[in-house]
């Protein structure tokens, strides 16, 4: 059986790019299309991978201006010929459900999030130093994108959902059902490195919606030492509004963020996150999270055994909990938190995600029409 695995761009590496390397574990011979890939920043397990840009990888300047181009993903999609792949994987938090697959085939996606960039504009683009031209335009060119999002929402056959809030909100934009299978981790690359450490981690990528100033703001009132691991172009901001105990590593290798991980006392999640990896992460180095109580930290944050919440998006909110942690008020045992975060591991995934594969073509050989997820 020819599959076909679409994504939606591979010109950044995180957590949605993971998983598209685990389903080239999965389908190795599969080949992975995409509007543009950027092969210089791609995750070793990818570099054999058959991977097929569309034209928009012959578009001048796209490293630098891929967003500029935001109104020819669509099209891009469109453009993908997927004539005999009898089953189509997309990964998608924005065009690649859009694909058509063809007549008879099963197409599954597995989906992140409908288009947050659309769905929830005012609170993703806060903060972002945006020119008054792309201001200016901007609310038009979201405006077609999200009638495309809505016309093509029932393209793939099935839906799964990365979390429960992903998959209320597949129910609320789209109309659609979903199964929930929480995204993959690679648990056994973590671990402890002796007692936990003075400082407090954050692992993002830096834009605004992850709200990484509130940690910032929080660990200058504590003076608490606070590393920052991630870019993004946020980044200059919160070096402004940084204190001296505040040090912005970067981007990581695989070496020094499980170090990281290992040595940090907590990890802190300051924003509402579709999932979520990095808690995770942290947890299967022993560490537990410090996180905003909403989005898929409700599904992977038991408070006491792995970490603890703040309810409110405040400054005020998150210095409690640090202070909570440092009061020694919640105790902490690195074996159970890796317990926990063991039932996210990559092989467990692996084997639901084929399950739900034999699933839903048994469904369809059944009935001999699609039926949505359920």
């Amino acid at each position: 059986m020819k599959i076909a695995i679409v994504h939606d761009y591979l010109n950044q590496m995180g957590g949605a790019e993971r998983v598209v390397a685990v389903f080239h574990e999965m389908f190795p011979d599969a080949p992975i299309f995409t509007t543009l890939v950027d092969r210089s920043i791609l995750a070793p397990e990818l570099a054999d991978a058959d991977i097929r840009p569309t034209w928009m990888q012959g578009l001048p300047g796209w490293r630098k201006h891929f967003k500029k181009y935001l109104p020819l993903y669509p099209r891009a999609i469109e453009s993908i010929d997927l004539r005999g792949y009898k089953l189509v994987l997309s990964s998608s938090s924005a065009f690649a459900k859009g694909v058509q697959k063809a007549t008879g085939a099963l197409h599954v996606c597995y989906c992140y999030t409908p288009m947050r960039f659309v769905w929830d504009y005012e609170n993703y683009l806060a903060g972002e130093n945006l020119p008054r031209i792309y201001r200016t335009f901007l609310p038009g060119v979201l405006a077609r994108l999200k009638k495309w999002d809505l016309q093509t929402s029932g393209r793939p056959d099935y839906y799964v959902a990365i979390s429960s809030e992903v998959r209320d909100r597949i129910r609320r934009i789209y109309g659609r059902e979903s199964r929930v299978l929480f995204p993959p981790v690679e648990t056994q690359k973590f671990r402890p490195l002796g007692p936990p450490g003075d400082f407090y981690l954050v692992v993002s990528r830096l834009t605004a919606y992850k709200r990484i100033d509130l940690a910032v703001r929080a660990f200058n009132h504590l003076g608490l030492p606070l590393k920052i691991v991630g870019i993004g172009p946020y980044q200059g901001a919160l070096k402004h509004l940084a204190g001296a105990n505040i040090e912005f590593l970067g981007r990581l290798g695989d070496a020094d963020l499980v170090r990281s991980y290992g040595t940090c006392r907590a990890l802190i999640l300051p924003g509402s996150e579709d999932f979520g990896l990095t808690p995770l992460e942290a947890n299967a180095a022993g560490r537990p999270v410090i996180a905003f109580r909403g989005g898929g930290a409700i599904d992977t944050v038991k408070e006491g055994v792995n970490g603890l919440f703040f309810s409110e998006p405040s400054v005020e909110s998150l210095i409690a909990a640090v202070q909570a942690v440092e009061n020694g008020l919640f105790s902490f045992h690195p074996e159970r938190i890796r317990d926990h975060a063991r039932q996210f591991d990559k092989e467990i995934f692996k084997k639901k995600f084929g399950q739900l594969i034999e699933d839903f073509w048994a469904t369809n050989r059944n009935s001999g029409n699609r039926i949505s997820g359920e």
